[in-house]
């Protein structure tokens, strides 16, 4: 039989291993939460750093388009300059047809909406007279400005164009069809691209 002693000593030795228990619990949780800190701390730095990173990256990114961009541009200039000098050579030299790079100040704003240089290209033998456009790529726009500087040209010198030509390696499958509706000559890379 169970004394009264027992019964305290018994609830005593219980109540002793509820607090180990409640303090080991305790202990626990603080260690979790201190590692859980630990842990956001550790994510919010790695978050930081690939922030940066992407940064970084995008920052490079911007600077390559821009170069990559720049000599794009620069190859196009050389492209249609050695192209026009070529043919100028040919067609002086073998044809007797005079090649002009003409430069006119559009002081009205007719071509572009406000005044402006002017740049075509002519090829003009025996009153045949033929504007040229030579350019890297042809968008739909370019066609209606070619269009705008030819109109400029014929009517400053009040003289029409015989023929149209547009030449370029890539032309925009809607600037072709402009170019039709307007009677401009293409003159492209042979395979369709399907920009």
């Amino acid at each position: 039989m169970r004394t009264v002693e027992n019964y305290y000593a018994g609830k005593q030795e219980t109540e002793s291993r509820f607090d180990q228990i409640l303090a080991e619990l305790r202990r626990d949780r603080e260690e979790q939460s201190r590692k859980w800190e630990e842990q956001s701390r550790k994510w919010e730095e790695n978050h930081k750093q690939i922030q940066q990173l992407l940064l970084e990256n995008k920052q490079l990114n911007s600077k390559h388009d821009s170069t990559i961009g720049a000599l794009g541009a620069r190859w196009g200039l050389y492209s249609e300059s050695s192209f026009r000098n070529a043919l100028k050579g040919i067609l002086e030299d073998s044809f007797a047809v005079e090649v002009l790079h003409l430069t006119e100040y559009d002081s009205a704003g007719e071509v572009f909406g406000r005044p402006e240089q002017v740049e075509l290209d002519l090829l003009i033998k025996n009153g045949l007279l033929i504007i040229c456009e030579i350019k890297s790529s042809m968008s739909k726009s370019d066609i209606y400005t070619f269009e705008r500087k030819v109109r400029f040209y014929q009517n400053r010198h009040q003289q029409t164009a015989n023929r149209k030509i547009v030449i370029s390696p890539m032309v925009h499958p809607r600037a072709k069809e402009i170019a039709s509706e307007l009677e401009v000559e293409v003159y492209s890379y042979a395979e369709d691209l399907g920009i």
